[in-house]
């Protein structure tokens, strides 16, 4: 006959004590040092391992973090830099915490209303939203129903959701004014999403340090590498005067430093050009990348703190902004 699995009463009856002393262990409540060491002895004896959905019910808790990213699963597994180091922030800080991590994809309309449905119905103890396009109605839904939500950005629309971000406008300026004081007359700017913060951000940070003593070349892109690669085709035939380009991610900068390159430019001889995010690869590209390196690991860290806290005690930080630093090497 199968061995039992090990109970409540197993544990009680091995350590000596009631079975309400072993419930009360278990869900984290007082109990006195003598038995709590001799339920822990006894658990470790016969291998008892806690029912959560049993232990749920008490605490009202279920143990599990929701990350929930509005992409595709092809934008999200074929970016190799952003999102698995993201991830990986996030999975450090929960692992700390001894709180287990589920990844979530909302890249339509489907996903989305199951993942609301979800995280309403309890089956997770809050949610982490991270690269939000436009007033995203998952996040207006979730931080309406009440659960404990965290944005990686500010959520556009008529709710207030704490976030947790980086300095993208002062990163961008501070690049472009790089650019600048090196004697770049003519700069342009590949733009990530218009409908994303971060897009919008880097693109007024650009503007800011360019202001009048330069007029705005801009093309629009979207943080992947093929759309810089679009854009940087579309800047050499259309603005042949330009002699440096702000690109808003490293992987456009990637994409526009191949066309650079088909195209007989020299970087940074006859083109400068600098990235954002600071990707592993940056380092490695031909010429070296100038780029604004984000925290993205301590992004994810952050965010996963700041739910916690959320969830505990409900004190957090409306908005909290990570700096971004200047990172120069020899693509400007």
């Amino acid at each position: 006959m199968a061995n039992r699995r090990p109970t409540l009463e197993t544990v009680a009856a091995r350590a000596g004590v009631s079975r309400a002393t072993v419930s009360r262990m278990i869900n984290d409540q007082p109990v006195a040092p003598p038995s709590r060491r001799a339920v822990e002895r006894a658990i470790a004896e016969v291998g008892y391992v806690p029912n959560q959905a049993a232990r749920s019910l008490v605490t009202q808790r279920t143990g599990l973090i929701a990350l929930v990213l509005p992409e595709s699963s092809t934008r999200v597994f074929s970016d190799d830099q952003f999102f698995p180091r993201l991830i990986q922030g996030v999975s450090q800080e929960l692992e700390t915490a001894d709180e287990q991590l589920v990844l979530m994809l909302a890249g339509s309309a489907a996903s989305r209303d199951r993942i609301e449905r979800s995280a309403v119905a309890g089956r997770v103890d809050g949610v982490m939203l991270a690269s939000l396009h436009g007033t995203d109605p998952l996040a207006v839904a979730l931080a309406k129903s009440g659960i404990p939500v965290v944005s990686n950005e500010r959520v556009l629309g008529p709710v207030e959701v704490p976030s947790v971000g980086v300095d993208n406008r002062g990163g961008a300026r501070a690049a472009v004014q790089q650019l600048i004081v090196s004697g770049r007359r003519r700069i342009a700017t590949i733009t990530g999403p218009s409908d994303m913060i971060a897009g919008m951000d880097r693109l007024d940070g650009y503007l800011d340090a360019i202001g009048d003593a330069q007029e705005p070349v801009v093309a629009a892109g979207d943080f992947t590498r093929t759309s810089g690669e679009v854009a940087m085709e579309r800047l050499l035939s259309e603005e042949p005067g330009i002699d440096a380009v702000f690109a808003a991610s490293d992987l456009m900068a990637e994409g526009a430093l191949h066309v650079l390159r088909q195209s007989g430019s020299r970087v940074p001889g006859d083109m400068a050009l600098v990235g954002f995010d600071d990707i592993t690869r940056a380092r490695y590209t031909e010429p070296p990348l100038t780029t604004v390196r984000q925290p993205i690991d301590g992004l994810g860290r952050h965010l996963a703190s700041q739910l916690l806290h959320l969830i505990s005690d409900g004190a957090v930080e409306p908005q909290l902004t990570l700096p971004t630093e200047l990172v120069v090497r020899d693509s400007s």
